[in-house]
């Protein structure tokens, strides 16, 4: 089996998103791992933009940028195409997808058919992680714009059995203001990882 791991966490060695991931993958016994870190290798910002115009500019008249971004896309659309299975470490930043990260989802489209279902019936497990709490009661309820975009693109767009592995309050410890949610940021954070290990014996067993 082939994984393909995306990670896109700021926080290097702190990351709880990545954290997760590193679960998952320690129930896969050595399986090949195609690795991408769009956050310490970003993908350029003006990919996208530089990819759609070529796709629509005669091979001879395309300029350097726009053949390096359509590469690169079909370098993304490939690595999705020929994975088994997926690990996608995508923590949430100011309230949706980070820019890092809608850049890889937007290149990697580009660089295959529209609609193009890379990961159809393939598990996919998502991981995404957020400082604070969102869910129904809180002060910040409907502030979370990253979470249906990712159920979105990855189950109904590219086709993934989807595992989604939510974790809050990643935050409790580092900012002062949360240390009341100490005992609940424990049970989401045990929560969390036991589901990161039960989805690895997932991926484990196909």
């Amino acid at each position: 089996m082939a994984i393909l791991r995306i990670d896109a966490s700021i926080q290097g060695p702190n990351s709880a998103s990545s954290a997760l991931a590193d679960l998952v993958e320690k129930e896969l016994a050595g399986a090949p791992i195609v690795r991408r870190h769009l956050a310490t290798d970003p993908i350029p910002a003006d990919a996208w933009a530089n990819a759609i115009q070529g796709t629509y500019t005669p091979a001879e008249h395309r300029t350097d940028a726009q053949r390096g971004a359509l590469a690169l896309a079909g370098e993304l659309a490939g690595e999705l195409r020929s994975a088994d299975a997926a690990i996608l470490a995508l923590p949430f930043y100011n309230y949706g997808v980070s820019q890092h990260v809608k850049a890889w989802f937007d290149l990697a489209m580009a660089g295959g058919e529209q609609g193009e279902k890379f990961l159809d019936g393939k598990p996919a497990v998502v991981l995404t992680t957020r400082g604070g709490a969102y869910g129904p009661g809180t002060p910040r309820d409907g502030w979370d714009h990253n979470t249906d975009y990712l159920r979105r693109v990855v189950g109904d767009i590219w086709g993934a059995e989807l595992i989604l592995i939510e974790r809050e309050f990643t935050l409790v410890g580092v900012n002062p203001a949360l240390d009341a949610f100490a005992e609940t940021a424990e049970l989401m954070h045990k929560t969390a990882a036991e589901a990161a290990s039960a989805a690895g014996r997932v991926l484990a067993s196909r």
